[in-house]
């Protein structure tokens, strides 16, 4: 919509400055105005009142016969949309994409050579998506997590537009260090630093995926901010060979515990590795990962296998063992498992896997070496620390 200005002699305005005319209060001068309009000329696209806007690429601003000075746009809770003006003052564009199903109001204003204005205003409305995604992610907001933890998204539909989606997820962090991306398929992005987080680290993550289109048609619908703070330093190395585990927080080892790792047919992954997940008890049948007799049955069903820790999303945890309490320093008996001596019911505190249990936080980190099995791969939980930094970041 383009502003027709009006002015009338010897005061007022319209949308447009008056120049340099005679004093207009009454008080002197010649009495005369100059009654030029400015040149410049304002558009905004899309126009006034249009609705079922499209949220990104939509809106634009630009100016003819003169420069953009000014440009603001901000929805009906006042909250603003950041852009930049051209170096040539010939046009605005937001920073980012618009969110869904919000009105917005645009108000501009360009000079021309002459210093007059020209101002347009207008108001909008995105549209209302009928396909939307979302994401699941880890750590939860407001939570305190081990130096390994990532922050990880996994979305209910594959992404299409990945650097549309990741440019919309920022991730601050105090102090500062180099946090990167990486995307795992088309549904799952992980953001990790180079090395473990410092201990104490602040991490802050803007979820900006409302009125983003991740793939065609899909828009997202989350503008979230998520908190999380990191806590000790615990990393535990786990000697296969030795078949002893190493606690070693903030840099001094703090125990030494007997462990059983994968028997030689089925051995434990090697590779760094975060915890995921804290059960005191849980169920574990062989079948849901693979491990069947002829009957169908898994080879092992442990309806309450004590103080476990998942280390993999194919199933590795660290656990108590009670079916087989002579193993844990002596002999590699498991599926793949890392094993510690407990006791039926998890109700004994001073069994090595409850002080283990106890003293682990999600995200700390298991470190397995020694092992016949290959290292585990990086997308196998929440296990990107397996991936150089060069290959995290291509």
């Amino acid at each position: 919509m383009l502003l027709l200005a009006v002015t009338a002699c010897g005061g007022g305005g319209g949308g447009s400055d008056s120049g340099s005319g005679g004093d207009q209060d009454g008080k002197g001068g010649s009495g005369r105005a100059d009654t030029k309009t400015s040149r410049a000329v304002v558009t905004i696209a899309p126009k006034n009142g249009a609705d079922d806007v499209d949220t990104s690429g939509a809106l634009k601003v630009t100016a003819a016969k003169g420069k953009l000075t000014e440009v603001k746009v901000e929805n009906t809770k006042g909250e603003p949309v950041e852009g930049e003006i051209t170096g040539d003052g010939a046009s605005w564009t937001p920073a980012d994409h618009l969110a869904s199903a919000t009105k917005y109001k645009v108000h501009a204003i360009a000079k021309d050579s002459e210093g007059r204005r020209a101002a347009e205003e207008s108001t909008f409305t995105t549209l209302t998506p009928k396909n939307t995604f979302v994401g699941i992610f880890t750590p939860e907001d407001g939570s305190k997590v081990g130096v390994g933890m990532p922050f990880s998204i996994r979305f209910d539909r594959g992404i299409t537009h990945p650097e549309d989606v990741e440019k919309a997820i920022r991730v601050k962090t105090e102090p500062a260090v180099d946090v990167e991306g990486h995307w795992f398929g088309n549904d799952r992005l992980d953001f990790r630093p180079e090395k473990y987080w410092k201990p104490g680290t602040k991490v802050t993550v803007d979820l900006d995926l409302d009125g983003l289109e991740g793939r065609p048609g899909v828009y997202g619908e989350q503008a979230k901010t998520v908190e999380f703070t990191i806590g000790r330093s615990q990393v535990s190395t786990v000697d296969a060979k030795s078949k002893k585990m190493k606690v070693v927080r903030d840099g001094k080892l703090i125990k030494t515990i007997p462990i059983t790792s994968g028997a030689p047919s089925t051995p434990t992954y090697n590779g760094q590795m975060v915890i995921s997940e804290k059960h005191k008890v849980t169920r574990m049948n062989g079948a849901t990962v693979g491990f069947t007799r002829p009957d169908g049955k898994g080879e092992y069903d442990i309806k309450d296998v004590p103080h476990a820790m998942r280390l993999s999303t194919s199933g590795t945890f660290i656990h108590g063992n009670y079916w087989a309490p002579y193993a844990p320093g002596n002999q590699n008996v498991s599926h793949g498992c890392v094993g510690l001596r407990d006791v039926k019911g998890a109700w004994d505190g001073k069994q090595p896997a409850a002080w283990f249990f106890d003293n682990s936080i999600l995200g700390d980190v298991v470190i397995v070496k020694n092992s016949k099995d290959t290292t585990i791969q990086p997308d196998n939980g929440l296990n990107g620390w397996n991936m150089s930094w060069e290959k995290w970041k291509a």
